[in-house]
């Protein structure tokens, strides 16, 4: 279904927002956009809401299963706006968004689906969840010049690490259970990324409520959204796999002849299934066995 405005969408389309989890896939540029779809619809989610400009061409099989807004520029203010439009609207479901080209895997995606994750979530008394955003990247870029293969794709086994997120309203002291998380691409490539975007860490998934606002940075206006884990023990993480970071680098003229191959010693080819994100790291499935 095709909505003219995201106003529309949400003046008479908000029975369609009445029941979550529902994905908001914003769509920068036209790189491996029905893949992303099709994935997070396989994930089941009852809602899929696309933001992409018209000029766009989808599948007329998923032109039937999602619901399309326009929107020239998918990105920075109007993404956020979005999402934080999204939220007011559909009070109290889950909502998850991401750009093409990225890709949702959590523990046991393969045999749960996403509205089982949600609904353990709620249990655990957690209206949010920690995502990483781990990097992909094409191993053959004279194959892939833009950096995008679903069949080849690499990811780094190792490299990540996590700083102490502090807090200028109290003398810099750590905030409680908050971390900024790096790694991949983002760090290995540091000097081409500015310091504000290097964190890999997003709050990729949340329980939307009123008044809750999406910043720059992927975290929310509620602190305790932005924590990885409640106060009693660990809880469920997910990642976003995601090809951005080796498009933006491949196609910056600032950094894409820097780039002539992605690859190093840390480098393993990317399997597409849950279990390597875990035995990696990558997330945890915290008290969900």
């Amino acid at each position: 279904m095709k909505y003219e405005t995201l106003n529309q969408l949400i003046r008479k389309g908000k029975s369609q927002l009445a029941k979550g989890p529902i994905a908001l896939i914003f769509v920068e540029d036209d790189v491996e956009i029905d893949s992303t779809i099709r994935h997070h619809i396989d994930l089941g989610f009852p809602k899929v809401v696309v933001f992409m400009p018209e000029s766009f061409a989808l599948a007329e099989d998923l032109a039937e299963q999602c619901l399309r807004v326009p929107m020239e520029n998918a990105r920075g203010e109007n993404m956020r706006d979005a999402v934080n439009a999204v939220s007011e609207a559909a009070n109290d479901q889950w909502i998850y968004y991401c750009f093409n080209s990225e890709y949702l895997f959590f523990p046991f995606c393969e045999t749960r689906t996403v509205g089982e994750m949600m609904t353990f979530q709620t249990e655990e008394r957690r209206d949010a969840m920690l995502t990483y955003v781990i990097d992909l990247y094409a191993g053959d870029l004279d194959a892939s010049p833009n950096a995008v293969s679903l069949e080849g794709a690499l990811l780094d086994r190792s490299g990540y690490y996590a700083l102490a997120r502090t807090d200028s309203d109290n003398h810099n002291h750590p905030k409680e259970r908050q971390l900024n998380f790096f790694g991949g691409l983002r760090w290995r490539y540091e000097e081409h990324i500015p310091a504000d975007k290097r964190k890999i860490d997003r709050i990729s998934m949340f329980r939307a409520k009123p008044e809750l606002k999406l910043g720059e940075d992927f975290t929310f206006t509620d602190e305790e959204y932005n924590t990885y884990a409640c106060p009693w023990h660990n809880n469920l993480t997910a990642a976003v796999c995601s090809f951005r970071s080796a498009k933006a680098l491949k196609s910056n003229p600032g950094s894409t002849f820097e780039v002539g191959d992605f690859r190093w010693h840390n480098s393993v080819t990317f399997d597409w299934h849950s279990r390597q994100l875990l035995d990696l790291g990558l997330m945890e499935p915290g008290q969900w066995f």
